[in-house]
């Protein structure tokens, strides 16, 4: 008995590393943008990297809540 997968049953993996990407990169690089502008280096960087981190959070906690119903 082989649980052999399909290619297409990896692209929730692929997806998920994509949402961790962009949830952690898009607020890093929105502060450091925003620094560069307003001239208030480093604090929105710094404030970018706890949203992300945040963010991360929040997506652990709704793929554990998901994955704890299937």
């Amino acid at each position: 008995m082989t649980n052999s997968k399909k290619p297409t049953d990896y692209l929730e993996y692929v997806s998920l590393g994509g949402e961790i990407a962009a949830a952690l990169s898009i607020p890093i690089f929105l502060g450091y943008w925003l620094d560069n502008y307003f001239g208030l280096s480093p604090w929105l960087l710094l404030g970018g990297c706890v949203v992300g981190i945040i963010n991360i959070f929040i997506l652990i906690f709704r793929l554990n809540d998901r994955l704890n119903k299937e």
